[in-house]
């Protein structure tokens, strides 16, 4: 039992400046590399053009420059997901402190070779640069909210995973501010903002060490009675409660001679069957929705919707500000009203203005102060994407899988966010050029099946345990077998039970 006031503010500032340690060298830096690659787009690009002509007499043509461009910008994509597979190993054998730990070998290498490129006449460096930032962002993205759900007590679990996604949207702030033409985002200065992001790197590797590793990660996985509530007692400022600790040992009993799970286990067992089709539709809905291409092609955006050059880097950093706003009421909100609710309302929202922002398109040559009813979409649009989908996606696979499934759902997870990422940020400035007015019809059709594949089959897992949230997505797994199989818990929770009540 918690034995004071004071106890409990103790916990809540162990536990804030844990989340701020983890995530500012973690989901903060995607937000930051999906910002910062947009305000150098020309000088890079020129770069590229001149080093060609330096090494082979060749002048490319545009769309040499533009496929250039595009395989810059979204190796970064490859790299996270190369990161998204091997983070659930490596959470494995490390554990969730040291893998994040681990990360920044990743990023201090990329921003080495970010800063050495100009001098070395190199965009082949920047490639690899971006490769392996986007590695250190796959790996952040699992292991964080991983790391978050493990730690945060039940009543916080929702708005301390989300916390993710608040840190993703400041980065993509920061990212913004400083690529602006008067700080970093000008021609002599672009290789410096590239490899900028070092410094929230070296924030993380002073300040994490100090904060304790998952509480779950020591019982579980290494079965550390003693560190378990050594860190709880920690996180938590006070003596830990017997009813977080009996849940713990329930996980633990059921998961006891059970070896971590592969990604193909999970696809192969019927049991996790409708648990990996929701979190695999929502990360895939994440990055079809077109959001986050918005803020790597954000000058392609603002040209169509009619903004002039020379006002788009300001009008960049309003859209970042969107969604880190919307994050925040998210964060406010999601133990109010549910992560069903603020998903699903999120996707309908986006539908809604993305049909506005295709209107307002068609008409911009027609009526004079159309151009500014585009860009508010686009502001709207984005709103939307961080009251929902932003952050809610993230905490599902915490949420609804085991101590020894998580990781590779995680993986599975991670694997069709980042492969969406990719198909979408190769093909967005494309579709940009070729569909016009039309270019965001795709992306009103993914958030309106979106908000129906929610609304029809993702459960609310807002207040419950594991074990009730197992039983509702067993009635879809077992769907149309026997009623009292579907009625009944699944088997490993009364064998999990029985364990229990014999080793207290």
């Amino acid at each position: 039992m918690y034995s004071s006031k004071s106890n409990q503010q103790g916990h809540s500032w162990i536990l804030a400046l844990m989340v701020t340690s983890a995530a500012i060298g973690g989901t903060l830096q995607y937000g930051y590399n999906l910002a910062i690659i947009n305000a150098p787009t020309i000088f890079i690009q020129k770069f590229v053009n001149d080093t060609c002509r330096e090494r082979w007499d060749v002048q490319l043509e545009d769309y040499q420059v533009t496929l250039v461009w595009t395989i810059i910008v979204s190796i970064f994509s490859l790299g996270g997901l190369a990161g998204a597979l091997i983070a659930g190993p490596m959470t494995i054998r490390f554990g969730r402190k040291r893998c994040m730990l681990l990360n920044n070998v990743f990023l201090m290498s990329a921003a080495l070779l970010a800063l050495t490129s100009r001098a070395a006449g190199s965009f082949e460096m920047i490639i690899i640069s971006r490769a392996l930032v986007g590695i250190n962002a796959g790996i952040s993205m699992n292991v964080q909210p991983m790391y978050f759900g493990e730690s945060a007590p039940k009543h916080l679990r929702g708005a301390v995973s989300l916390s993710s996604a608040v840190f993703t949207a400041f980065g993509v702030v920061l990212g913004q501010v400083v690529g602006l033409r008067e700080i970093l985002g000008s021609e002599p200065y672009w290789h410096y903002l590239l490899a900028s992001n070092a410094i929230p790197g070296f924030i993380q590797l002073l300040t994490l060490p100090w904060f304790p590793e998952s509480p779950r990660y020591l019982l579980i996985d290494r079965g550390d009675k003693e560190a378990c509530i050594k860190a709880l007692r920690r996180l938590r400022g006070c003596e830990v409660r017997g009813g977080e600790l009996d849940e713990m040992l329930q996980e633990q009993a059921e998961s006891s001679g059970v070896r971590p799970s592969r990604p193909w286990d999970l696809l192969a067992d019927r049991a996790y069957r409708w648990q990996l089709l929701c979190v695999m539709v929502t990360s895939s809905a994440m990055q079809l929705c077109g959001n986050d291409s918005i803020y790597l092609y954000a000058s392609y955006v603002f040209k169509e919707a009619g903004i002039s050059v020379e006002k788009i880097q300001y009008i960049t950093i309003g859209t970042g500000t969107c969604e880190f706003s919307a994050c925040i009421l998210c964060n406010l909100l999601i133990e109010r009203k549910g992560r069903r609710f603020m998903l699903m309302g999120g996707y309908i929202l986006m539908t809604c203005w993305a049909v506005v922002f295709t209107i307002a398109l068609s008409y911009e040559h027609v009526i004079s102060w159309m151009p500014y009813l585009s860009m508010g979409c686009i502001f709207t649009y984005i709103l939307s994407f961080g009251m929902g989908p932003a952050g809610v996606t993230g905490v599902l696979p915490t949420e609804i899988f085991s101590q020894t499934t998580r990781p590779a759902a995680y993986m599975l997870a991670g694997s069709m966010m980042w492969i969406n990422l990719f198909i979408v940020g190769m093909l967005f400035p494309f579709l940009v050029s070729s569909m016009g007015q039309y270019c965001f019809v795709p992306f009103a059709g993914v958030c309106l099946l979106s908000a129906m594949f929610v609304g029809f089959f993702l459960p609310e897992t807002k207040g419950k345990t594991l074990s009730e949230i197992t039983g509702e997505f067993h009635k879809l797994n077992f769907k149309g077998q026997q009623k009292n199989i579907l009625s009944a818990p699944p088997a490993q929770y009364q064998l999990g039970e029985v364990c229990l009540s014999t080793s207290l």
